[in-house]
Order: structure tokens, then sequence, then C-alpha cells
């Protein structure tokens, strides 16, 4: 199952995508506005086969993130190998913690805002893992699995000279407005065949940059999730942002092609769908 809201910010309306395009309205079915359990979208599904849903228009309309305001986005820094290699970090022995604020969270073709003061805002495609229940200490890395509800396309945006040169935590250069664009679709997990055989790919302005597979993550889905809740409790609706393949601007040589205003950034994972949005001034 595809889910995807529709409409303009607070005002969005959620709906299934069919093979054929169409859009069927589950509006009182599933709460544009809140996180989706594991119950929610058994629903969802038996209203679909129920048959008699009306069609929501969407052609042409604004296409919200597929997941409702998030409580929490947990982010793992450094979990591809060559992504480490080359910013020049060592492999880590366990995964790296950081947090985005919910505010982040914007649609797969909204703007994405160049700080002020901005020099180095840099791209990183990443796999989103939304969950469908509550993880409180995990036994297993197939415990975390079954926790998930489905994926999202996440582009983890970062200013590297907030997040690495001001002191202090990466939180600075995470967390600006506008820094975690989701989408285009809520893609149910039992349509994922294997999440650690995704494609990840990033353009700027046409020019492929990323070009990776999820098959080389340091710490699977399972094992992130399973160690996520040995210290945080997650919840329904939390988005895990799972790591960035290489190819991120801060790894490239001088003079590091850096985002600017009026760029233009495309983002796409095999089955979850393709986002496009343009870089503007905040």
């Amino acid at each position: 199952m595809k889910l995807l809201r529709v409409g303009e910010p607070g005002a969005e309306r959620v709906g299934a995508l069919q093979e054929d395009g169409r859009l069927l309205d589950l509006t009182g079915v599933l709460d544009a506005g809140r996180a989706w359990t594991f119950a929610d979208l058994d629903a969802a599904r038996a209203a679909i086969a129920a048959g008699g849903l009306p069609e929501l228009a969407h052609e042409g309309v604004r296409t919200g993130s597929p997941v409702p305001r998030p409580a929490a986005v947990i982010c793992i820094g450094l979990n591809y190998r060559d992504h480490a290699e080359e910013t020049g970090a060592a492999i880590p022995a366990e995964p790296i913690i950081f947090m985005k604020m919910p505010s982040t969270v914007i649609g797969p073709n909204d703007t994405v805002l160049v700080p002020r003061g901005s020099e180095k805002t840099d791209y990183e495609v990443e796999l989103g893992v939304v969950l469908g229940k509550q993880a409180r200490y995990l036994d297993s890395a197939e415990e975390g699995l079954a926790a998930v509800a489905g994926y999202v396309v996440s582009h983890d945006v970062s200013e590297r000279e907030f997040q690495l040169e001001r002191g202090g935590t990466w939180d600075k250069g995470k967390n600006c407005e506008t820094f975690n664009p989701l989408g285009p679709w809520f893609v149910t997990a039992d349509e994922v065949a294997d999440p650690h055989q995704l494609g990840l790919r990033l353009w700027v302005n046409g020019e492929l940059r990323q070009d990776g597979s999820t098959s080389n993550l340091i710490f699977g889905i399972g094992e992130v999730i399973r160690y996520l809740s040995q210290f945080l409790v997650l919840e329904a609706g939390d988005v895990i942002n799972t790591g960035t393949p290489a190819g991120v601007a801060l790894g490239m040589a001088d003079p590091k092609p850096y985002l600017r205003p009026g760029d233009v950034v495309e983002v796409e994972i095999d089955g979850l769908g393709r986002m496009r949005h343009e870089m503007g001034a905040a």
C-alpha cells in the first residue's frame, strides 16, 4: 500500500495510490494529522478491499510529507562504510545517534531553505524507516524489523560548518527549518521485499552525486531499531533516518560543491519514489 498526503500545509488529506494512478480517499479511515499504527493500516487495507472509496484529486496538488508530523526523527550518522571513509571518519563501533526536530519535516517538493549565514549546506539521500508500534528494550534485530510499518525517501539536509565547526553536538547543523523533506509516498513494509537491497540516488542540477545501496549499511535496519530501543522508547510514527552513502559535498575536493539558493535537488530510492525540491534563501 502506498499512502499519499495531498493539500496545503495543515489541510492535507490522505489517500491510497493505486497502480492505475487513482488516489482513493481514506478520509475517515486514516487521520491525516497523526501517526498511524499497524491497526490503522489494517483498517485502511480493509476499506480499500471493501471498495466504494471516492477518488481524491492529486494531479497539480501539493504533496505533503507522507508521515503525519512525527514526534521524533532519529538519525544514524556514518552508517555507510564508503561515507565514513570519504569524510575521514573511523568506522563506528556502535551506531551514532542524533535527532532532528519535527519542524525540519516538509513535503517532497517543498522548498528547502539555505540558512542565513550558511556557506556549507550539504545533501544526504537516506532511507527513512517509519515505526508502526512502540519499541522498547527489544531483544533482536528481527523484533526491530517487525516494528517497521513502512518506508519513505528522506533527505537529511546538513549545514557542515554549523555541524562540525561551531562546537558542541551536530544538532545545530541538522535542525535548520525545512532540513528533512520526506516523500513522496509512505510505502508499507509488506511491499518492500528487502529493505537492505535498495538503490539510493541523489542529483544536484541534474548531476548524479550519490549512487549507493542499502546493502552497504554498517548497521542494518532491524539492528538499528533494536539498539535504539535500549536507550529510547520509540513510538508509532517515529521516523528513523538510516544514514547516507558516499558522494556528499563534504567528502569532495575543494572547492566543495555545497548547495546554494536556486539549486535543484532530486532524491530517489528504488520502489519508494522520487522527490524534487528547489533550494531557497531563508
